[in-house]
């Protein structure tokens, strides 16, 4: 057996091929998803599962087990950061052992298959279209679940989450979002008659043209750190953050008849941007210095859009912003009015185009899905009717289309089954680390009344990017705010940007 710090290096060197390795599959998957001619499809599955497979016969390689087997017997010999590695390492490995190289390959080639024809299916509303290969997706997906789950010692769909939040767990997320889930109908309803005693909004009044759109995008991008000598701004049918952190890729969607929804999303995707950007450079390529999870991940792109600039502050900026880019636009424009049109509650069909308040209602809705479908509780010919049931019981509309309804998210589609419960995790973590970092630097809100933003950023370089994967998520919370996640710092956000 190879000598224990020797091990450790050599898994280094291991888990560094597999990271260029995976991020060289992240552009192909940006490419695909932006500019590859459609004719490139067969040939991008073969190399996006050639590429599975090679990363998945690293991991599961007998020298890669031998490897850490000999470097947790040395590891009191090791820093914390290499402990923190190591570990995830293990947990890296523990994932990839569960499948075998097969089932690796056919859901890189069922996953790819099924989003193509998503894309063309969704404009049209056509779940039809896509039933066939999402069948075979969910049926690759509860196998992979259920041998996940054997070797982590949870249930099915906790092992799917942990592949995007590790340590997830079902019965604390049910508590969550059943706590969220009481607060809303009457929050809602106080929320919806305080608005309509306001005077009535003006509408800014377009066209929009996209070539603008994608100026004042770019700009606003820049004023919140984003760096174009390290990456860019594209348009996909859905808007993503992709790349490696030298080379961030960002996409957007526009309609020339507002703007709004695409600025916002930009503006989202840049909070994944800085994360991905400012990750511990020195833990480059390898797994403690990657992102967290995808709760950390969402709390970064909703603190920026959400929290930062959809504030009041903010307003008083774009203000001005927004005036000199589309004139004759001056009521709309005024800080108050953008304020409220950017709190505007209006209860909706799509979730990316959802406010602050009934967004976690479609992240409930998609979360119970899930787990029915994953326990085999809910077929899946029988997901449109049941979407549309759950979103009348929660949000009180009736969905007029599969397109308006369980075509919308690109996630299941693309084998993405236990990513949506992030979202609202992340959600409430962006309050609570808004809420720290201006109690921490009570200067934040004027600055970003002045477009500013590097103070802001240097907390979160400070207590939550530069950590990278070294604490759980938990740690990280309570570390940069000195106490654990709590529902109630996100209520009392809502309840002060909406009733006042």
């Amino acid at each position: 057996m190879t000598a224990p710090v020797n091990s450790y290096g050599l898994l280094e060197s291991r888990f560094r091929r597999l990271a260029t390795l995976q991020e060289a599959a992240g552009m192909l998957h940006w490419d695909m998803a932006t500019v590859m001619p459609d004719g490139g499809r067969s040939a991008r599955a073969e190399q996006l599962a050639t590429i599975e497979v090679i990363c998945h016969e690293v991991l599961t390689a007998p020298e890669t087990a031998d490897l850490l087997d000999s470097a947790e017997m040395g590891k009191a010999g090791l820093n914390d950061w290499q402990r923190a590695n190591l570990a995830e390492m293990r947990r890296t490995h523990t994932h990839a052992t569960a499948l075998d190289a097969q089932m690796v390959e056919a859901m890189s080639r069922a996953v790819t298959a099924c989003e193509a024809v998503w894309r063309v299916a969704r404009p049209k509303g056509d779940f039809a279209a896509v039933f066939p290969l999402l069948s075979e997706v969910l049926n690759l997906t509860r196998q992979s679940a259920a041998a996940r789950a054997e070797k982590l010692g949870c249930s099915p769909y906790e092992a799917l989450m942990d592949r995007f939040e590790p340590g997830a767990r079902e019965a604390e997320i049910d508590a969550v979002f059943a706590d969220y889930g009481a607060f809303l109908p009457e929050f809602l309803g106080r929320v919806l008659e305080h608005q309509a005693r306001l005077p009535k909004l003006v509408e800014p009044k377009g066209p929009f043209p996209q070539a603008v759109q994608k100026d004042l995008a770019k700009r606003i991008m820049a004023q919140l750190g984003f760096d174009f000598h390290h990456g860019r701004l594209d348009e996909s049918l859905h808007p993503f953050c992709g790349g490696v952190p030298e080379d961030v890729r960002i996409t957007t969607r526009y309609s020339e008849d507002e703007f709004v929804q695409s600025l916002m999303g930009v503006i989202h995707e840049t909070g994944h941007a800085l994360y991905e950007r400012n990750l511990p450079q020195d833990w480059r390529l390898q797994p403690v210095g990657q992102a967290r999870g995808m709760a950390i991940h969402e709390s970064q792109s909703l603190l920026m859009e959400m929290q930062a600039c959809r504030s009041g502050a903010f307003c008083k900026y774009l203000s001005r912003v927004l005036s000199e880019t589309f004139p004759n636009n001056d009521a709309a424009f005024a800080p108050e009015n953008l304020r409220r049109l950017y709190s505007r509650v209006q209860p909706g069909f799509i979730r990316v185009e959802a406010d602050e308040v009934t967004y976690p209602a479609h992240v409930i809705l998609r979360y119970r899905l899930e787990q029915a479908l994953i326990r085999g509780d809910l077929q899946l010919a029988d997901v449109p009717a049941a979407w549309n049931e759950g979103f009348k019981k929660l949000l009180g509309l009736d969905v007029p289309s599969d397109r308006e309804g369980c075509l919308q998210d690109i996630h299941w589609y693309d084998g993405a089954f236990g990513y949506f419960p992030c979202y609202s995790l992340g959600a409430m973590t962006a309050a609570q680390f808004f809420e720290a970092a201006c109690k921490a630097k009570p200067e934040i809100p004027a600055e970003i009344e002045q477009g500013k933003f590097a103070t802001l950023q240097g907390w979160l370089n400070a207590n939550v990017h530069g950590l990278g994967s070294s604490l759980s998520t938990p740690e990280i919370i309570a570390k940069a705010t000195g106490r654990p996640l709590e529902t109630a710092v996100f209520k009392r956000h809502l309840e002060r940007r909406y009733l006042n």
